[in-house]
């Protein structure tokens, strides 16, 4: 089993990130750069309260969107919580276990006697034994919840960003709606005028009366759709009341051209993803588990004490107490057969998270690729080649060389490149902020981490 797992993490490239964690609190300030407090009191409470009161008196963006939902999301909080579990459990693991005492008497059926007293003072000793294998096995529990609660954290991260781009391009298309529903506004009304004067037919003001009408129901769907991607990132942020007529800020980034190097997020991924981490210390802390149950497998109680008993006739007896549970019928088998078992398990899910984080990474990289091509292609060839076309439609129009429906037609076709530039740059950052979760928070780590990385990769 050992030799199993020393071979999968030197296939992975991790055996230098196993290192001992930094709190989750660090994890995360060292990946995103913002700041995530375990808010233990009320104090932390007021604080955290502060901060998002002050950042929200400011149009909202991405980062600070980040900033939000990592000091007020209460699922965070709740998170937090089972490190406080872990820890508790790391004191329980170390605390001696109390002494029993026990006390006799009994009463002589005759007058002549005296009482008998009999009592009994013990130590159950094979729990002082394993105090220091069992505060191991609690500490390593501890530094994978601490990984878990990071690693959620960081998906609260990216759920964070995926929410925020998609309200700001409905926030941009909604914008873009309007300023084309002014300008058909206006060519209908002219419109309808060239058919009171008799220069159109009743087919094309009927056309442009159709095609205004289509563009309201387009504004109607799209306020409809950012309500609702507004509150999904107000359920993020942990918002409600006033404090949820915040503003964004701007519209969506330009995709980056060339600003990221995609070469060698695999094993970047593999040496920074913290679930996986996580799993590691798992397996660390059930192979010392089961290393505890086979070493006292067979000796499941011993006890030493001190006994005294004053008999009837008076003597007192004093003498040292043994017990020991004889290992006839139970030695452990079940309990070894059990830890054997979730230790299996353990490998077997750590090795398929290895390989599903690589896959995930792939699958993202590639994607983000394609659609910074398809982003630049409409910011640079389709959406130009529209405007030009309208640019030069309006002077025909200007000279009645065009009816008002075909100049209205070209905005529309200038319209549709532009939404599609706009889904192309909400996906673009949407995928970003997926493929940052799947490396494991940045996709640009600290020198140092990158050159570890880098040389762990095997040919």
């Amino acid at each position: 089993m050992k030799s199993t797992l020393c071979l999968w993490i030197a296939a992975f490239g991790v055996a230098s990130a196993y290192a001992k964690s930094k709190p989750a609190e660090a994890e995360v300030r060292a990946r995103t750069g913002a700041e995530v407090v375990w808010q233990r009191s009320a104090a932390d409470r007021e604080r955290a309260d502060a901060v998002v009161d002050k950042l929200l008196r400011k149009p909202l963006t991405v980062s600070s969107a980040v900033q939000i939902a990592l000091l007020n999301n209460r699922e965070l909080q709740a998170a937090f919580e089972e490190i406080g579990i872990a820890q508790a459990d790391v004191l329980q693991a170390v605390t001696v276990p109390n002494p029993a005492i026990e006390f006799e008497v009994q009463f002589p059926a005759t007058s002549d006697t005296l009482n008998r007293y009999a009592w009994v003072a013990a130590q159950e000793f094979v729990q002082i034994l394993m105090l220091p294998l069992k505060k191991r096995v609690s500490e390593e529990a501890l530094e994978a919840a601490q990984l878990r609660v990071a690693a959620q954290v960081l998906e609260l991260v990216a759920a964070v960003k995926k929410a925020y781009f998609t309200a700001q391009a409905g926030r941009q298309l909604i914008g873009r709606l309007k300023v084309i529903e002014e300008t058909t506004a206006t060519a209908l009304d002219l419109g309808q005028k060239q058919f009171k004067a008799g220069n159109i037919t009743d087919l094309a003001l009927l056309q442009m009366q159709a095609a205004y009408n289509e563009g309201r129901l387009d504004i109607a769907q799209a306020e409809t759709d950012a309500e609702e991607h507004r509150e999904d990132l107000n359920e993020l942020l942990g918002l409600w009341g006033a404090r949820t007529d915040w503003e964004i800020d701007g519209d969506l980034p330009s995709a980056p051209s060339g600003d990221l190097s995609t070469r060698h997020l695999e094993s970047l991924a593999v040496a920074q993803r913290l679930d996986l981490r996580a799993a590691h210390r798992e397996l660390a802390s059930l192979a010392g588990a089961l290393g505890l149950t086979k070493t006292f497998r067979y000796v499941p109680v011993l006890d030493f004490g001190f006994t005294g008993e004053r008999d009837v006739d008076g003597a007192l007896n004093l003498g040292p107490q043994f017990r020991v549970e004889l290992p006839i019928f139970n030695q452990g088998q079940a309990r070894v057969a059990r830890g054997q078992a979730e230790l299996r398990r353990a490998e077997a899910k750590f090795e398929a998270l290895a390989v599903r984080i690589r896959s995930e990474v792939r699958k993202f990289r590639d994607r983000l690729a394609r659609l910074r091509n398809r982003a630049e292609f409409y910011h640079d060839t389709a959406l130009p080649d529209r405007i030009r076309i309208v640019n030069r439609a309006i002077p025909q129009y200007n000279a009645m060389q065009l009816s008002p429906y075909e100049l209205f037609t070209a905005k529309a076709d200038e319209l549709r490149v532009e939404r599609g530039y706009i889904d192309a740059l909400r996906d673009y950052w949407i995928t970003r902020a997926d493929l940052e979760r799947a490396v494991g928070g940045t996709l640009t780590p600290p020198k140092s981490a990158s050159a570890g990385a880098k040389k762990e990769i095997k040919p």
